[in-house]
């Protein structure tokens, strides 16, 4: 199972993005446990987390969190603006998965 981490400034907008993804995985029979949290509170699921998609809006600690956690073995990602504007969970979720 993966487990995808999608962070933003508040976790508010990436968890309606995460209802997308989770329905879009169980549509393709995905095993996957994804979570939406504000970027504060990330350093307490890194251990748990095998991807984190960074919303668009933070995409500024893009660096700061690959020099932070792709050591760890966690692969870091900005989330596509035009996907995370269409709320297009399958997608996301497919760009997640290929990391």
């Amino acid at each position: 199972m993966k487990r995808i981490t999608l962070v933003c400034a508040a976790g508010m907008s990436t968890s309606m993005l995460v209802q997308k993804m989770q329905k879009a995985a169980q549509k393709d029979s995905v095993d996957v446990e994804i979570r939406a949290m504000s970027e504060s509170n990330f350093p307490e699921y890194a251990d748990k987390t095998d991807i984190l998609l960074i919303g668009p809006q933070v995409g500024y600690l893009e660096d700061e969190f690959r020099q932070k956690y792709e050591p760890k073995g966690i692969k870091v990602s900005v989330i596509n603006i035009a996907d995370y504007g269409m709320m297009n969970g399958e997608k996301v979720l497919n760009d997640a998965l290929k990391l």
